[in-house]
């Protein structure tokens, strides 16, 4: 026969396994976001995964302090040192992307164009309203 305490355990029990299997979901989320982060910047992702190194009230766009979950994960560039990046979530949603500096691979093969400055010009604010202006009557 089933009691009050019983039933107690047994939803506690089911809490546990469904915040468990949610943060899990969470976390396949976080491996995505950085797999595709990291193919863009074309680097390599190391070890295929993400480590869960805090959950805690991180401040988000908008000034708000809200529970946020920080992933670290190691990539590398040339194959021969690990560099650390982290990745912030709240909920579902990626925040930020954070990368350790890392030397970008130069290649000699592709010609160095040159930047073009954008050039200044001052502009009269009497002559720009004029020819800006619709006609009035």
């Amino acid at each position: 026969m089933l009691t009050l305490g019983n039933i107690f355990v047994l939803m506690l029990f089911a809490t546990a396994g469904a915040w468990l299997w949610h943060n899990h979901g969470l976390r396949e989320r976080a491996l995505d976001r950085v797999k595709q982060h990291c193919s863009k910047l074309g680097i390599e992702l190391l070890d295929g995964n993400v480590a869960l190194k805090r959950i805690a009230f991180i401040r988000d766009a908008s000034g708000r302090r809200r529970l946020a979950r920080v992933y670290n994960f190691e990539f590398t560039v040339t194959g021969e040192t690990r560099h650390n990046g982290t990745i912030t979530q709240f909920g579902a949603h990626s925040a930020q992307i954070e990368l350790a500096p890392y030397p970008v691979p130069f290649d000699e093969t592709e010609p160095v164009v040159d930047v073009v400055k954008p050039r200044a010009e001052v502009i009269e604010l009497s002559q720009w309203r004029q020819d800006h202006t619709k006609w009035r009557p």
